[in-house]
């Protein structure tokens, strides 16, 4: 086969996304999850073309997780396969009493997604993008608690065919997963950062030269200041805090502000229920990474992503066993 042949055969990727693929076990079932794989199977089902990197184990979880590559329309060339360590595991805690709007993590170490190998990835990501730069590359604070996943993602960040890519951040936060040198070192790469509300507060005091000490509301003019702190020194493009039911505050290098607070959310379908909201910010990030890649009025976008995110609420886990989902949301 011609080189050229070779070419034209490869997937048009045209995003990155790197991190964890894993399990998520509820108290009643397993359901497939990972932060960075949410929003790749998302994205896949919104029209977009994400190139996945992550490692799972050769083992009865990580079958599921292939299978769920496939499910989803997800191409897992970028997948890695380890010998040694188990797929990742999360235990969900939800709160007692059925408090669908409440849960709690359980992250185990030493896990396969833990060991990404960077020259394999580095080798593909040549192949995949040899004139042309990604359009955006996704990832986390998360998968940074390794050495080797960190090493490797560094290197994807630093790869010469990724010059031009914008690099979007979603912080992710997890008790005792990342360090405030993890956080800094990833909020240098960001052009675009996504947290919430907590996030937030927590990166303006731990994360600056200058710790941010005024109180953080939500009030537009604190959230503009405190958005406006971070990004005097990270130098990025924009911040996207999302502040669960009450939608998002934007805030970009042009000082524009857009925001949901004091606009009334759109009603939901009159059958939909409340199911968790494990996922909703991964929903949410995928769905405005489509938008912003299709260079759609922001405002419509960021609307959008809020309205997605609700939507994903009424399904266990953060990406819908039910595929017709998204058809409306490709429209």
């Amino acid at each position: 086969m011609s080189q050229e042949s070779t070419a034209l055969s490869l997937p048009r990727f045209n995003l990155i996304v790197f991190g964890e693929a894993l399990i998520d076990d509820f108290p009643n079932e397993s359901v497939v999850g990972g932060a960075p794989f949410n929003v790749a199977r998302s994205l896949a089902q919104l029209g977009a073309q994400p190139l996945m990197l992550t490692r799972i184990g050769d083992d009865q979880h990580g079958s599921l997780i292939q299978a769920e590559f496939a499910r989803t329309e997800l191409s897992p060339i970028g997948l890695q396969i380890d010998s040694q360590y188990a797929s990742g595991r999360v235990a969900v805690h939800m709160e007692q009493g059925g408090d669908a709007s409440h849960h709690r993590f359980e992250i185990l170490a030493n896990q396969a997604y833990d060991f990404i190998d960077a020259k394999p990835i580095l080798q593909l990501v040549q192949r995949q993008f040899p004139e042309d730069a990604p359009d955006l590359i996704y990832f986390g604070s998360m998968i940074q608690c390794a050495v080797a996943s960190r090493e490797a993602l560094f290197a994807l960040l630093e790869a010469e065919c990724c010059e031009g890519a914008s690099k979007f951040l979603d912080l992710n936060l997890r008790d005792g997963q990342a360090s405030i040198e993890t956080i800094q070192a990833s909020l240098n790469y960001a052009d675009i950062v996504k947290l919430n509300e907590d996030e937030l507060r927590f990166v303006v005091q731990h994360a600056l030269d200058a710790p941010y000490t005024a109180e953080i509301s939500l009030g537009l003019e604190s959230l503009r200041g405190a958005c406006q702190a971070l990004m005097q020194q990270y130098m990025m493009q924009a911040v996207i805090v999302t502040l669960g039911e009450q939608g998002y505050f934007y805030f970009d290098a042009d000082q524009q502000v857009l925001t949901s607070l004091g606009r009334a959310m759109p009603k939901m379908p009159q059958d939909w229920v409340l199911r968790d909201t494990v996922g909703a910010g991964d929903a949410f990030s995928a769905c405005f990474i489509r938008g912003w890649q299709q260079n759609q009025d922001l405002q419509t976008v960021l609307d959008r992503a809020n309205q997605f995110a609700r939507a994903v609420c009424g399904v266990r886990g953060a990406v819908a066993p039910d595929l017709n989902f998204y058809a409306p949301w490709r429209a």
